[in-house]
């Protein structure tokens, strides 16, 4: 009887906790920081006092946000929002991740020749002062990719440390990886994640950041390979910069309280550079965590690299469009991993694949499509194919919905013994090679609509499925990725966004060895390298690339380096075309790959720049019709007075141009303003390129550089012709500024409706 009462007082208890829980949910509290009243001695205890308890603060936050996240009810956060010393409240937000070769792709393996009058050596040299922070899954520190042989001590300017935990000693890091932290309050509070047996540590037990780090600025490793595919040197884009790791992602995602706390430390800390290959929806830039802790980190002098999601090739879906934030989208490389299907029919069809088991031999299998009605069975979603009708077959797997590794999971419990993993409209004729549990190959539509059509009308279907390894020197490449999230900016469409593409797709970079290649459960393999793709290995090229950046000119904006990367971005393949896309399989356009493809070596010389100041920064806000106080919730300053906008977000300094035309406006003037990095006494001249139904005039058309730093001013007018149709298609064009040396593009999308395609 005692025990029954006792089991029922647990059960009620574990029922009311619950219930206590469900009620509560995280919060981050902006704070006007100098409301605070001098009773208090700092600003945690003023936050702390706001609270009914103090084991609901979470975070503090001093450089990123002016202000605390909590635990609170609706209640507690109803009597916050009555006080005078509250600027804003928000619920805390849930981010996703946005889930070698590359380096010499990009052209890093070679001489970089001379920049202001250095070469290489000194680049390399320069490179040990900057740190780039990696806000990811945390890191894998025995990884090879962070050997710190060679590395001088750590610079003296830096702040951070590596933390100490049960399965993360102090003793991990060294002169490569300088910094490790954890940030896990806003996960831990979560209710999905209450009762979570990770362990707050930096420990990477997922390895997409081991993966984006090592990309970043990992140290060369000979003969790395993933399983015997890519095999040669794997290494980072600055591959003698500094790397901190901030571990703010989980097994359920990334919350924005995490995030920002991540990017406060990371300030503080003294990094140069954040790459953070996660994301989310969009929404006003006063509500975007990310944007916040991104703006008060470039005012800080810390240039932002984000992932631009991986929504594509959907129109407007991109992540992270702040204009003072590089958004990234993704391309391919020149390299492959090619397999084959080879039909009963003799029809032989090529796709790819990174499988690296035991292969089927040379004797064809029977083939199944379980199309009919059911669509989870033709998608392979789990539990969906019948082991009777599966067993001892290829079966034919839709691209779709759920993850395409575990696609191949499903097929072999139910007893299949190959897999055809084929796309649909949704994913065009792009191809993401996997390293699938069973023999398996991924094709384009256009080969899986033929594929599931002899599966459907033969009598006996069949097919042998074989792996042909690595292979270099694939034209046309690169190709804007179907996966990389698309423009037009949502938020604001006069920036354009995506900024640029870089590498993307089957990624060569280290791993973490807490989990499998593939991230299943039942994927025992372990590796020290593995190859993904998605915007999140876009992202670090980028990152890496911009150490390099500030390396060799340490006085430089944020702005001014992402304005280097932009206008010297390339926008033809090396077939000599212009890029394609692999969404549409037609041509490219800005909306899918912003200003181009990066060149890291144009970027060091870029001749004139687009620079931006903060105050430049707080004018386009100021022109958005946000209030004062939304305003402030970015920029963190209590006198902001909007006195002086912009008339139209579109004046700011931007390296590229969105025109949006509409019905009450057919003209769009901008002045812009180039600054001098190159050399003295120079003269650039314009050309222009643009839709035929919009003049386009630049006053004035030649521009000299008398000295080092000189700025300039130009005007370009954009006048929708009368009597022209409006489209509901976008159109595009380019603004090129150049010389015997130097070439400064920026694209110009054109818009005359609020959605682009």
């Amino acid at each position: 009887m005692a025990s029954t009462i006792l089991h029922f007082f647990f059960f009620f208890f574990l029922c009311s906790l619950s219930t206590i829980t469900a009620m509560k949910q995280t919060y981050i509290i902006h704070m006007n920081p100098n409301a605070k009243p001098q009773t208090f001695s700092t600003h945690h205890d003023w936050y702390i006092s706001n609270l009914q308890s103090s084991s609901s603060l979470l975070y503090t936050y001093t450089t990123a946000l002016h202000g605390f996240s909590a635990s609170l009810t609706q209640e507690e956060v109803s009597t916050l929002r009555q006080s005078p010393s509250v600027i804003d409240i928000y619920e805390d937000t849930l981010y996703q991740l946005h889930t070698t070769h590359s380096p010499e792709f990009l052209g890093l393996d070679m001489e970089f020749g001379l920049w202001d009058g250095h070469n290489t050596l000194d680049l390399d040299q320069a490179s040990h002062d900057v740190v780039i922070g990696v806000l990811d899954t945390g890191v894998w520190p025995e990884s090879r990719s962070f050997d710190d042989t060679g590395m001088p001590d750590i610079p003296s300017k830096w702040r951070g440390e590596c933390e100490h935990s049960r399965d993360f000693s102090v003793k991990l890091c060294n002169n490569k990886l300088i910094g490790a932290r954890s940030f896990s309050k806003g996960y831990h509070m979560s209710t999905s994640a209450g009762f979570s047996t990770q362990i707050a540590s930096p420990r990477d037990n997922d390895g997409h950041g081991t993966h984006t780090a090592s990309t970043a600025a990992g140290a060369h490793v000979r003969n790395a390979s993933f399983l015997g595919y890519a095999s040669g040197t794997a290494r980072g884009m600055a591959t003698h910069a500094r790397l901190a790791a901030y571990k703010v992602c989980w097994e359920t995602g990334c919350f924005g309280s995490d995030i920002l706390a991540g990017i406060d430390r990371a300030i503080v800390d003294g990094v140069d550079v954040l790459s953070l290959s996660l994301g989310g929806g969009t929404a006003p830039y006063y509500r975007d965590t990310i944007a916040i802790g991104a703006f008060t980190a470039m005012e800080k002098g810390v240039f932002v690299s984000c992932s631009a999601g991986n929504s594509g090739p959907t129109k407007a879906s991109l992540a992270n469009v702040a204009p003072w934030i590089m958004t990234v989208g993704a391309g391919t490389l020149d390299r492959d991993f090619p397999a084959y299907v080879m039909l009963g029919s003799k029809k032989k069809f090529t796709g790819v694949s990174l499988y690296s088991g035991h292969g089927m031999g040379n004797k064809s299998v029977g083939l199944i499509y379980n199309k009919g009605g059911n669509s989870s069975s033709s998608m392979c979603l789990p539990g969906s194919l019948d082991p009777r009708t599966v067993r001892g077959k290829i079966v034919v797997c839709d691209r779709g919905i759920n993850a395409r590794v575990e696609k191949g999971s499903v097929v072999r419990d139910a007893g299949g013994v190959g897999m055809i993993l084929a796309n649909t409209a949704a994913s065009g004729e792009e191809l993401v090679a996997d390293s699938h549990l069973l023999p398996a190959v991924a094709v384009g539509k256009k080969v899986g609509d033929l594929i599931r059509e002899y599966a459907a009308k033969s009598v006996k279907p069949t097919a042998l499925i074989s792996f042909g390894g690595t292979i270099l020197d694939v034209k046309p490449s690169p190709v804007v990725a179907a996966f990389s999230s698309r423009g037009p900016n949502m938020v604001t469409p006069q920036i354009l966004k995506p900024d640029l593409i870089g590498p993307g797709v089957n990624i060569l970079a280290a791993w973490s060895e807490g989990v499998g290649p593939t991230g299943l459960e039942s994927d025992t393999r372990k590796t020290n390298f593995n190859i993904i793709s998605g915007t999140s290995m876009s992202c670090p090229h980028i990152s890496g690339v911009a150490a390099l950046l500030k390396a060799a000119h340490p006085h430089w904006s944020p702005s001014a380096i992402k304005s280097a990367l932009m206008t010297t971005a390339y926008t033809h393949d090396n077939t000599r075309s212009p890029l394609k896309d692999a969404g549409t399989g037609g041509l490219s356009n800005p909306l899918a790959h912003g200003s181009g493809h990066v060149d890291p070596h144009k970027a060091l010389n870029p001749g004139l720049i687009y620079d931006i100041s903060t105050a430049q920064y707080i004018q386009f806000l100021c022109s958005l019709g946000y209030s004062l106080d939304q305003v402030q919730a970015i920029v963190k300053r209590p006198n902001i007075t909007c006195s002086r906008k912009f008339t139209d977000p579109g004046e700011l300094n931007y390296p590229s141009f969105s025109i949006v035309f509409n019905n009450n406006k057919r003209v769009v003037r901008y002045t812009r303003i180039l600054t001098n990095v190159g050399a003295p006494h120079s003269t650039y001249h314009v050309s222009v390129t643009g839709p035929s139904k919009v003049n386009i005039s630049v006053k004035p058309k030649m521009l000299t550089f008398r000295s080092l730093g000189e700025k300039k001013r130009y005007t370009v007018t954009f006048v929708a012709k009368k009597g022209v149709k409006q489209s509901a298609r976008s159109e595009f064009g380019s603004i090129v500024w150049k010389n015997a040396e130097h070439e400064v593009k920026s694209p110009v999308a054109f818009a005359w409706t609020r959605i682009m395609d």
